[in-house]
């Protein structure tokens, strides 16, 4: 099979299906070699579902040949992020707690995409419950970094950015918590997307702070992405979070807008204590020259302050961890997942389940999270940490009343080593440090490609929108390629 077709772009391989010039099991097997050839080196999937994934292609075929149209993603390969429920495939988030697991349902969101014609070729590694910025707390080990396989790709979502920067999948689904998405993406390279709270179902997503949580695309170009989230917006039933957004999704918006994108007129507020946080000088000069060429495509750039700068990441700890104790009480082996040996009595199973169970920094948070809502502590800081919470949205929707958009680096390292930062918490929080605030906020958010360091390792560029312009921030970041055009460059050959 053609190594070439696994750098193709989704837009590309699927309209070459539709028209039959190419059959979508041809391309899934193109994809799966090009997987079972990197991941000894990359471990970005936790499994693959080949079986599954060829009867999906085969029936796709079987479409085409009979004069249907698959849908806009027709044989797309799809990588899924192991903590959404896939029908019938082992789903565990990542965790010992959950080996074994069965889910009897698919989440709304990779429901949405098979819908379209992708294929999904199997589920991708994470951090632990998707608690952590490096994919180094996984059950299964950690994901390496396809630009330089001795650091780590981001978090929590590396194994969906890995996968799409390696070539393995065009497309990802993730999850954004606090930067899940958009982090490593900016680490390996690539497109993620953290749509408007509401926009997207969280339906089948496995929880780790319910009102922080949002699922998105990762794909290598902002067009991939926008065809995803054309297929994944939309209200479902089964979410009572789930918004309506105010256009009509079936009128594609996304990829309309990225079609007609311009950075002629736009304005683009650069936030002066994101490049003062900038922790390493070549991320800081990248972002400087990308702003500088979106200057130069027509962009007007304002600065813009956010006084509630300081306050976001420990806002984040507190609502994060709270909302993680009480969504992570459910797995104390009684209903599913995993469960102790010969338990004494029920406090003995609870115990000993989850002490098995639980890794290091789930259990950190499990901790932290319980003592936050705890009798004498609820008002002193989760309370408090509600308040920072609203000051900060109150901060951002303020600062774009004049912007189409904030604009500032993603991360403010590069990939760091593996290993690096892994006993060292607050070293590892930091990397969040400009990420969390559109969760806090429950904005639209995107990271792309900016540039590269002299090592070679990917920069990334965050933009951050008003609720619910997630269309018109894609255009932005479309025209953002337009303008940086950095050269095609391809990891781990």
């Amino acid at each position: 099979m053609s190594d070439a077709l696994c750098w193709q772009s989704a837009g590309t391989l699927a309209a070459a299906v539709r028209r039959g010039e190419r059959s979508a099991v041809e391309v899934l097997e193109a994809h799966l070699d090009r997987a079972r050839a990197v991941e000894p080196r990359l471990g970005a999937f936790v499994r693959l579902c080949e079986e599954r994934a060829r009867r999906a292609a085969e029936e796709i075929d079987r479409r085409v040949a009979g004069g249907e149209d698959p849908g806009p993603l027709a044989g797309v390969p799809l990588g899924v992020k192991d903590n959404l429920c896939v029908r019938g495939v082992e789903t565990t988030a990542a965790s010992r707690i959950l080996s074994g697991y069965l889910p009897p349902y698919t989440a709304t969101a990779v429901a949405r995409l098979e819908a379209a014609g992708a294929v999904v070729l199997g589920k991708l590694n994470l951090d632990e419950f998707a608690m952590g910025s490096s994919t180094e707390t996984s059950a299964y080990g950690p994901t390496r970094n396809p630009w330089d396989p001795e650091r780590v790709p981001g978090g929590s979502s590396g194994g969906s950015a890995a996968s799409v920067a390696a070539g393995e999948v065009p497309l990802s689904l993730g999850s954004d918590t606090g930067g899940s998405i958009r982090q490593p993406a900016a680490l390996c390279g690539c497109v993620g997307v953290k749509p408007t709270y509401g926009l997207v179902s969280r339906y089948g997503l496995i929880a780790f702070a319910s009102s922080l949580d949002q699922v998105g695309p990762l794909a290598r170009t902002c067009a991939d992405a926008a065809l995803a989230l054309d297929a994944l917006v939309g209200p479902d039933p089964r979410d009572a979070t789930s918004a309506s957004p105010p256009w009509d999704p079936a009128a594609r918006p996304f990829a309309a807008a990225v079609a007609a994108a311009s950075l002629e007129g736009r304005t683009l507020g650069v936030v002066p204590e994101y490049l003062e946080r900038t922790a390493d000088p070549e991320v800081r000069t990248a972002v400087e020259k990308a702003l500088g060429a979106a200057e130069r495509a027509g962009a007007r750039l304002r600065e813009v302050s956010l006084r509630s700068a300081d306050e976001a990441i420990p806002a984040y700890q507190i609502v994060s961890t709270a909302e993680a104790s009480s969504n992570l009480a459910r797995y104390d082996g009684v209903r599913f997942g995993r469960r102790c040996a010969a338990p004494k009595d029920l406090e003995d199973l609870y115990a000993r389940t989850r002490g098995e169970g639980f890794g290091r920094e789930v259990k950190r948070r499990i901790v932290l999270g319980t003592f936050v809502l705890s009798s004498g502590f609820y008002e002193a800081y989760y309370l408090r940490g509600q308040d920072a919470r609203r000051r900060v949205r109150a901060d951002l929707l303020a600062a774009l009343d004049d912007v189409d958009a904030l604009v500032g680096p993603t991360s403010p390292v590069p990939a760091f080593r593996l290993g690096e930062r892994l006993d060292d918490p607050l070293a590892m929080y930091s990397v969040d440090v400009f990420s969390v605030s559109a969760n806090l906020a429950g904005l639209p958010a995107l990271s792309l490609p900016c540039g590269f360091t002299a090592a070679g390792l990917p920069v990334g560029l965050q933009l951050t929108g008003r609720p619910f312009a997630d269309p018109d921030l894609l255009a932005l970041g479309r025209g953002l390629e337009e303008a940086l055009a950095l050269p095609k460059r391809r990891p781990l050959p």
